[in-house]
């Protein structure tokens, strides 16, 4: 590796901020943590090996990298400690020249551009994906259903993961396939029986997310189906980031909106939720433990595309952008099973 030099370089301009939008991404067949800074990818576990190999030599870098985590559910499950050596590292890359910037980009193993690589789900695997239905009040009237008096819930499964870019696969055996903007929270810290007031400090982000939902089989066959309805491969696509939930971004009052071809289909904000984030982490962990990397889907807002007149379904070759203020655009093409 090449020799470093972390003092004199020009920083006029840059945000000072340690800023906190984890991502997952590949690079060479391989999956990493990384994290937004100044319009470049981190990978945070070669940018804090980087750090302590300038600091301390090859023996202190080589232990770090053994230590600390180069995926996203290792890294929450890493609590504080964790946290604190990737802002040491983001810290660390805000201190080097620009030339040295420059000359990392793209060029090593620690920095690079979004079009160098690809952005995955921020979980893969989510141990669990708990879903609330109903949970937007405007979207209960458009759907001409009371208010609930308690969250509405079902669950998908991993198989539905997928990230930014990937393509959301239509079954073949249904018609009527759906399209719902949510805002995701990932839980950081395990546990049971939460009260509402420490609720958030278990949560470790927040991201876009977009439950696809096949409405005939939900609603129609047999009787009406939500497993099967809801848990097709493709059916939860995530990203295009996790903002921790230090960013002082507040949960419940987002914009949101799904834009569909260009079209904006859904437009509300997170001030609608009939059970906020605290709220629904306090009666989730009454019934089940919580655990480091789970995912819940907070609800969608109105415009739906089956309580439209006429119903609005997705079809092969449509492109559909969840956007949420503060997290970003998650963006997925559609093609036909």
């Amino acid at each position: 590796m090449r020799r470093i030099n972390i003092t004199g370089g020009n920083t006029r301009g840059r945000n000072k901020k340690r800023t906190m939008r984890l991502l997952t991404f590949e690079t060479a067949g391989q999956q990493r943590l990384g994290a937004e800074w100044n319009g470049r990818i981190v990978d945070l576990q070669n940018a804090a090996a980087a750090k302590e190999l300038v600091q301390y030599g090859v023996g202190a870098a080589q232990a770090l990298a053994a230590r600390f985590p180069s995926d996203m559910l290792a890294y929450l499950q890493g609590g504080t400690a964790a946290r604190q050596v990737a802002s040491e590292a983001i810290e660390f890359v805000q201190g080097l020249p620009d030339n040295v910037l420059d000359d990392l980009t793209g060029s090593s193993a620690i920095l690079y551009r979004d079009h160098q690589i690809r952005r995955r789900a921020p979980i893969a695997r989510p141990g669990k994906i708990v879903c609330l239905g109903l949970n937007y009040r405007d979207h209960a009237a458009e759907s001409g259903m009371p208010v609930p008096s308690e969250p509405v819930l079902f669950c998908k499964y991993s198989n539905t993961v997928i990230g930014p870019g990937d393509t959301i696969v239509l079954p073949g055996t249904s018609d009527q396939v759906d399209y719902e903007a949510e805002l995701v929270f990932v839980i950081g810290k395990a546990g049971r029986n939460i009260p509402r007031e420490q609720a958030l400090a278990h949560v470790a982000g927040y991201t876009c997310g977009h439950d696809v939902s096949a409405r005939d089989y939900q609603l129609k066959r047999g009787g009406g189906q939500w497993m099967v309805g809801k848990t097709w491969d493709t059916f939860a696509p995530m990203g295009p980031v996790l903002v921790t939930s230090d960013e002082g971004l507040d949960p419940n009052n987002l914009p949101i909106r799904c834009v569909l071809n260009g079209e904006t289909m859904q437009n509300s904000n997170t001030s609608q939720f009939v059970f906020d984030v605290a709220s629904t982490i306090e009666y989730l962990s009454h019934v089940m433990t919580l655990e480091v990397g789970d995912a819940i889907f907070t609800g969608t807002p109105p415009g739906v595309g089956f309580a439209r007149k006429p119903p609005v379904f997705l079809k092969d070759g449509d492109v559909v952008e969840i956007q949420i203020d503060g997290i970003g655009t998650l963006r997925n093409p559609v093609k036909a099973g």
